[in-house]
């Protein structure tokens, strides 16, 4: 069954098929809040937060109009709004993302000790590049990257233009090249 076709049948009063879309979106979404909070005092929030996401849209349900996005984009745009939000309440202004999905496997290639190692530390300098980025370009940058959504699905998560959402992202990764430069220049020059 697909988004649209569940919630018109929750909207005609089947609200016990609520519980596809959360098993449908809980993983995506869970991680999500978890890149917003991620390293922060309330980061052991994160499963209180993604359903706190997921009551809210259940809640304002009937406010959902399909034809203006998709599902997807409107839980996305709530569970960032209730992430922010507690940042905010807890006055925190500095927040990290983590992608606990960026350690892949390792190619044989790359399994001797050294280039595990650089690896790592390359994987731990974009995390914090990207966790040093303005809120905007770091949640833009996420959604494009992580959770794969298009240019207009992110912007209607942050209520902007394409063209803004565009601007934001050039600008992210711009930032997070510059704060790289100096490592990807020391790695070239080791052989790596």
């Amino acid at each position: 069954m697909t988004d649209a076709q569940l919630i018109r049948e929750i909207k005609d009063g089947d609200v016990q098929l609520y519980a596809h879309i959360v098993v449908r979106y809980e993983r995506k979404i869970r991680a999500f809040v978890l890149h917003i909070i991620k390293a922060t005092p309330i980061a052991h929030l994160v499963d209180d937060i993604t359903q706190d996401a997921f009551f809210s849209a259940f809640h304002h349900l009937a406010h959902f109009r399909e034809g203006e996005a998709a599902f997807s984009t409107w839980l996305y745009t709530i569970a960032r709004n209730r992430a922010i939000s507690e940042l905010r309440k807890r006055a925190l202004a500095d927040v990290s993302i983590d992608d606990e999905h960026v350690d892949a496997p390792v190619s044989a290639d790359w399994s001797s000790p050294e280039h595990v190692a650089l690896r790592k530390e390359k994987i731990s300098l974009v995390r914090e590049a990207i966790a040093q980025l303005p809120e905007k370009q770091r949640t833009a940058l996420v959604l494009r990257e992580y959770e794969g959504l298009d240019y207009q699905e992110i912007a209607n998560v942050l209520a902007t233009t394409v063209s803004a959402v565009k601007s934001l992202l050039f600008r992210a990764l711009a930032t997070v090249r510059q704060r790289l430069g100096h490592y990807v220049g020391h790695v070239e020059e080791a052989g790596g």
